[in-house]
């Protein structure tokens, strides 16, 4: 005959191996969320704060400098670059000539 027992002990290790399973589990999340992780380097291998820096300094340079001047985009299909001010005035201008 079995021991009445049995069943409660294997399921009471089996609780205890789940229990023991969850905490590892939370243990290693929190371990991977608190690492200290480093910024990874940019496309051209800037990594110091000033070298970023630099950069974005130039990006907003090129993009204030789109925003504000004119350019041809293709000249043989007479596509430009207009300032956004004055590209909203022209775009006023036609909506209202439409009315």
């Amino acid at each position: 005959m079995s021991d009445p027992a049995t069943p409660a002990r294997s399921n009471f290790w089996i609780t205890a191996a789940a229990v023991v399973g969850v905490i590892v589990i939370f243990a290693l999340i929190l371990v991977v969320a608190y690492l200290p992780q480093t910024p990874a380097p940019l496309a051209d291998g800037a990594k110091t704060p000033e070298q970023r820096r630099n950069i974005l300094i130039e990006h907003r340079a090129k993009e204030t400098k789109a925003a504000t001047g004119y350019a041809w985009i293709d000249q043989s299909k007479g596509v430009v670059q207009l300032p956004i001010d004055r590209a909203m005035q022209l775009t006023i201008q036609e909506l209202n000539a439409k009315k």
